[in-house]
């Protein structure tokens, strides 16, 4: 069993994409309408929204490999590219997805694991992420991971509203 992750770059566009889709697909489609799903798949991964979120210098994308098939995919903000105020010492995990195939292989670990040694290379204290609240699994993952509830912001998925718990991990 080989994992290797490797940072993505505009010539990684299209396969994020690609694989932007089917994570997201695989993760949501089943407890939402197909109008919301194709709503925020057009808004959220189109090439020219990811073109520009990877330009950003304050967004990371990794890919993650299992074998050398990739698996899934990080995306780290820092400063203004947090979705959410949350100040010059914390690191959000905006995305991180993992083909449904690879699950349970340790692969949301390495790349949390991935995340904090980001955060602690750009000294920061903390890091934060937003969770569907009706994603039991993700929530109790991040739990062991050492996570723990400090808010909820809104998610919206098309024209639907939903509950993002908003998670927390001092770096202290």
């Amino acid at each position: 069993m080989t994992i290797t992750i490797k940072k993505c770059t505009h010539e990684d566009l299209y396969q994020l994409q690609e694989l932007s889709y089917q994570t997201f697909n695989e993760t949501f489609k089943d407890q939402n309408t197909p109008e919301a799903m194709e709503a925020y798949l057009e808004k959220a991964y189109n090439l020219k929204q990811l073109d520009k979120e990877i330009a950003n210098i304050s967004s990371q994308f990794y890919f993650i490999f299992f074998n050398n098939e990739v698996a899934g995919y990080l995306k780290v903000n820092i400063n203004d590219a947090q979705s959410e105020e949350m100040g010059d010492e914390s690191l959000e995990v905006e995305r991180i997805y993992i083909k449904k195939q690879f699950h349970k292989h340790g692969l949301g670990k390495v790349l949390l694991n991935k995340a904090a040694e980001i955060a602690l290379e750009c000294s920061k204290k903390k890091i934060w992420l937003g969770v569907w609240e009706r994603n039991e699994n993700a929530i109790a993952f991040y739990m062991k991971m050492g996570y723990v509830q400090t808010g909820a912001h809104s998610f919206f998925m098309g024209e639907e509203e939903q509950t993002d718990f908003i998670m927390t991990k001092s770096l202290q």
